[in-house]
């Protein structure tokens, strides 16, 4: 999704300097939840700026893709100099997908599957180090409650 809605935006000539509102996020892995701060993507400009043409992410620092919608999105590492864990969602949180080690500034798309809400990037080997995989959880106040695996609230 990210590159065909960046060739748009390239073609209308919008600006690369948008700024993302912040927010945490938990993941639980390996028995134990982790804080990340994120940047939150939550319009088609976002999306397709994420985090190109950064040369830094602090360790519990990412960016999480939030869609309207479930959706079967591709993502690439076009302009992306940080090499990146992909961590896919579905809407109540789920783990459904982990892509490690995506490639700086490959092209090729990532798939994260089928209904996929929300996507979580972080510094690539950081999935790994805190036992994110296929069935780990993921929350946070844009999780919505009703469909949420766990409460926010809890630390």
């Amino acid at each position: 999704m990210r590159h065909r809605l960046w060739g748009l935006l390239g073609l209308l000539g919008l600006a690369l300097a948008l700024t993302f509102p912040k927010s945490t996020l938990y993941v639980e892995g390996n028995g134990k939840r982790h804080l990340l701060k994120v940047e939150v993507a939550d319009t088609p400009e976002r999306w397709a700026q994420g985090l190109m043409f950064r040369e830094r992410l602090g360790e519990d620092e990412g960016m999480v893709f939030l869609f309207p919608e479930p959706t079967a999105g591709g993502f690439w590492m076009k302009n992306t100099l940080i090499p990146l864990d992909m961590i896919f969602a579905d809407a109540s949180g789920l783990v459904t997908h982990v892509h490690s080690d995506a490639i700086v500034e490959d092209e090729t798309p990532i798939d994260g599957g089928r209904d996929v809400k929300f996507v979580l990037e972080i510094n690539t080997g950081l999935a790994k180090r805190l036992g994110i995989s296929a069935g780990a959880q993921m929350r946070s106040d844009q999780i919505e409650k009703t469909s949420a695996i766990w409460s926010c609230s809890v630390e």
